[in-house]
């Protein structure tokens, strides 16, 4: 791999490619590297080994490292994630090293370490600090049942 250095600042870009990244005060459509720092950027597609995310948006975030600081993400994956002060849709990480002041729609994960956290549902094998949730597995399925419930009602009284 190439130890291409690519800088942004104050610009629009349909794709950023490079091993180091640093995007400022932009907005980009897609962005591949290796280690990805961005700054007040808002982007549909970021994917790269270590990526630092400041004040940022993103709809898809795919990285073997994350870490996101008061930033909004639709879906992040990654193999450890930390998320402070931010939003996202959904996470699906191996472990998630840090979850603090966040909100978290679905947060999927082995391991778990987080701080004030809201989460809409949690699934993980061990959390180590305070996550409100607003559905625990038992929860899930029972209100997974009524809608499957409703939903099979409505559809064999539509047929009659």
């Amino acid at each position: 791999m190439s130890r291409e250095t690519v800088e942004l600042e104050k610009g629009d870009a349909q794709v950023v490619e490079g091993e180091f990244i640093n995007i400022k005060n932009s907005s980009v459509r897609t962005v591949e590297g290796g280690h990805v720092e961005m700054q007040r950027v808002c982007s549909m597609t970021v994917d790269g080994e270590n990526i630092d995310v400041n004040q940022g948006a993103a709809c898809v975030v795919k990285a073997e490292a994350l870490n996101m600081k008061k930033s909004i993400s639709l879906v992040a994956v990654a193999e450890n994630a930390s998320l402070n002060s931010s939003c996202s849709l959904v996470t699906i990480a191996d472990g998630i090293d840090e979850v603090s002041k966040s909100n978290v729609g679905v947060m999927v994960a082995n391991n778990i370490t987080s701080e004030n956290t809201s989460a809409l549902i949690v699934v993980a094998n061990n959390v180590e600090g305070h996550v409100t949730t607003l559905f625990d597995w038992k929860s899930a399925l029972a209100f997974g049942a009524a809608i499957g419930g409703v939903f099979g009602l409505v559809k064999l009284l539509s047929k009659k």
